[in-house]
């Protein structure tokens, strides 16, 4: 199928209402507006927070709406999850000596 077919599209925007949806029943305003600055700066990383929202309210974990400070502290729990490490490995390379030269 192309990717512009139709049927595609619609299911998308389904999904993404589904999604809005459930977020605005989860959110408080102040917590639906730092997501959706979030989500300009760091789409990703606000993607993964969405996920994690609809998965908790899926599974009946969300006991209210969340604050913007619930907010943050599911940043910070999703942000320590998807932290990458960053590692420096010196690859020193051995000079061979005049000595070693003779041995081929």
């Amino acid at each position: 199928e192309p990717p512009g077919d139709p049927s595609q599209q619609e299911a998308k925007q389904r999904e993404a209402e589904i999604r809005n949806t459930i977020l605005a029943q989860v959110l408080d305003q102040a917590a639906r507006a730092r997501l959706s600055n979030l989500a300009l700066v760091k789409p990703d990383k606000a993607k993964a927070v969405e996920n994690y929202l609809i998965q908790m309210a899926r599974f009946g974990q969300l006991a209210g709406k969340v604050s913007e400070q619930g907010l943050i502290e599911i940043l910070e729990k999703v942000s320590q999850q998807t932290e990458k490490k960053t590692t420096v490995k010196f690859n020193r390379r051995r000079v061979l000596d005049s000595d070693e030269e003779d041995d081929y």
